[in-house]
């Protein structure tokens, strides 16, 4: 674990992964979403980091990073300036970016206040309530799966967590509800998800859409007309937690970028768990090709 000074002298942690080849190709930095989920469930990103270092920070309070003094540092905008002290850290005039999930919406913020830092841009399985709306196909994607065998208990545990508040009941039905996450629901997929309910940090979830107005939301997307970098937007057909549609709006946010949209068959809301190989071929193509 290494350490890293932000704008307010907070010492947060990230790690660094591979490369395994000895190869010297650029970093990429990689934003865990959640919100405020330790960053350990990103894995090395499905052997991504198998021919360039995957810088990969835990916001703060999660993972080795402290708690906040200020509840509005947990907010996206600000985590986004905690990227951007992690940048002048590793001394890096550009670079390439990862975030999933609601990473993406930390990504969005860094990406429309420091739009020439970017190289590359890669937002998987994003959530489009930066883009104000909550598109209702990935409720569609869950109730096409309930031939499966572990669709019922999922779905009875989908509704009850939309009224419970019990840290440990949620964490109990996040378990049930789990399948939904993956396009498999096999050893892999169940290893996976084991973690998650130990990984989860309320009170930075709880911020980060924090402190975000509606003409600060509709400013910070208009900003994103600055971002020139090329963008990738990859979705998963079976991810019945952010859907498709989601990352079909997030896309259309970037009307100055060359901006590429792929949605992997057979894959949940963890394309690096259902298809790793296919999607570290994918995002390799697309950090490498000019």
């Amino acid at each position: 674990m290494r350490h890293f000074r932000s704008y307010d002298s907070a010492d947060l942690a990230h790690r660094v992964l591979g490369p395994r080849d000895g190869s010297a190709a650029p970093p990429l930095i990689c934003l865990a979403g959640g919100p405020g989920r330790d960053a350990a469930y990103l894995g090395d990103l499905g052997g991504l980091d198998a021919h360039r270092p995957l810088v990969i920070p835990d916001s703060r309070g999660t993972g080795g990073s402290p708690a906040a003094a200020d509840p509005s540092a947990y907010a996206f905008p600000s985590l986004a300036e905690d990227l951007e002290a992690l940048r002048e850290h590793l001394d890096l005039e550009r670079f390439a970016l990862l975030a999933h999930d609601a990473g993406a919406a930390t990504a969005q913020a860094y990406a429309a206040a420091h739009p020439g830092r970017l190289t590359r841009l890669v937002l998987l399985c994003p959530g489009a309530r930066l883009q104000g709306e909550l598109p209702g196909d990935a409720r569609e994607i869950f109730l096409s799966r309930q031939d499966e065998e572990w669709w019922p208990d999922a779905a009875e545990a989908v509704e009850r967590l939309a009224s419970v508040a019990d840290l440990d009941e949620v964490r109990g039905l996040l378990r049930r509800a789990a399948p939904m996450g993956y396009g498999r629901w096999d050893e892999t997929a169940r290893a996976h998800a084991a973690a998650e309910p130990d990984q989860l940090n309320p009170v930075p979830r709880a911020g980060f859409w924090q402190g975000v107005d509606e003409p600060g939301r509709e400013a910070l997307l208009a900003r994103l007309a600055a971002v020139t970098c090329p963008v990738l937007v990859v979705t998963g057909a079976l991810d019945a937690v952010t859907g498709v549609r989601s990352g079909e709006l997030v896309a259309g946010s970037f009307p100055g970028a060359r901006v590429r949209s792929e949605t992997l068959k057979e894959c949940g809301h963890y394309p690096w768990v259902d298809r790793p190989d296919e999607l570290r071929e994918l995002i390799e193509e697309f950090l490498t090709t000019p």
